[in-house]
């Protein structure tokens, strides 16, 4: 039987994030900050030694308005705004990506999610295993048979049997329990006073998010019903901001998405620069020459 290839596709913003977050504040000796860029180039080390891709890419955000904030002004409105600290290590982390010669995909207007799962609809129509490394409960609407989520800071593969022992719902109905429920972190409004806890309770009386609105009258809890009736408009919003665009024009290519080998020149010099000096002995002992 043959092996089924496999895509390593990497939420970039979510990773370097976490490994901000994950891992105390240090500089090199320039000054510049790099524990971010450390931990997500740790990562990376990590995904293609355990999995050896066939394929890989990170997606980025872009800068700016997407298509989700022409339909909601206050969309991610309150998120807090990227560390000082964090800023300087973004250009390293892609020129990091560069180095290890993985494709790095952002869509003007478009967020990575909707990069992540335009490619991965692609890839998996062509057979092939797509592993996102994400820990965005946005992305596990994805997941079905060639398609699964790498929480790599729990070691944690989550398949189709796993979703809903995580979330009380499958990867089918995840979409409508953040349509009802609302995402705080994203400033998604859903209804007020429906948690998703309600949300997947009423989604499995129901159905489906559209039946949950034809059925209100038959919804238990008189708040619960009025709230449903009052902010039906605001749901439907809500599940347009959680939709995720599978419709970007990115061809799944073997000519951008093969992984081979890294640049290692590029890597010498940037681990250099950077201080890395672990990473850089770890390079030259792959190389032989350590």
């Amino acid at each position: 039987m043959v092996k089924k290839k496999t895509f390593i596709l990497i939420d970039g913003s979510n990773c370097f994030y976490r490994a901000f977050h994950a891992i105390p504040e240090f500089s090199n000796s320039s000054g510049v900050p790099t524990n971010a860029v450390y931990g997500f180039t740790r990562t990376l080390k990590k995904l293609i030694k355990e999995y050896k891709p066939d394929y890989m890419a990170v997606a980025f955000d872009v800068r700016g308005k997407t298509v989700r904030h022409e339909k909601f002004d206050d969309y991610k409105a309150t998120r807090k705004p990227m560390p000082d600290s964090l800023i300087p290590q973004v250009p390293y982390i892609k020129k990091m990506v560069k180095a290890f010669n993985i494709a790095a995909i952002e869509h003007e207007g478009f967020e990575a999610d909707d990069v992540i799962a335009t490619l991965a609809k692609n890839a998996a129509a062509k057979d092939v295993h797509v592993r996102i490394v994400s820990g965005d409960k946005d992305l596990f609407q994805l997941i079905d048979e060639r398609t699964t989520i790498l929480d790599y800071t729990k070691d944690k593969e989550y398949g189709p049997g796993d979703v809903e022992g995580k979330f009380g719902i499958g990867a089918d109905g995840i979409r409508d329990m953040l349509s009802l429920s609302g995402d705080s972190s994203d400033n998604i409004p859903g209804v007020p006073g429906v948690g998703p806890k309600t949300a997947v309770k009423l989604l499995k009386e129901f159905g489906s998010f559209d039946e949950v609105f034809k059925n209100v009258d038959k919804v238990k809890g008189k708040k619960l019903k009025e709230n449903l009736t009052e902010f039906k408009e605001q749901a439907e919003l809500s599940r347009e901001l959680v939709t995720l665009h599978m419709d970007l024009p990115l061809d799944f290519t073997d000519e951008i998405y093969s992984f081979g080998s890294p640049d290692v020149k590029a890597l010498e010099e940037i681990f250099k620069e950077l201080d890395f000096q672990k990473f850089f002995d770890e390079l030259l002992e792959e190389q032989g020459g350590g």
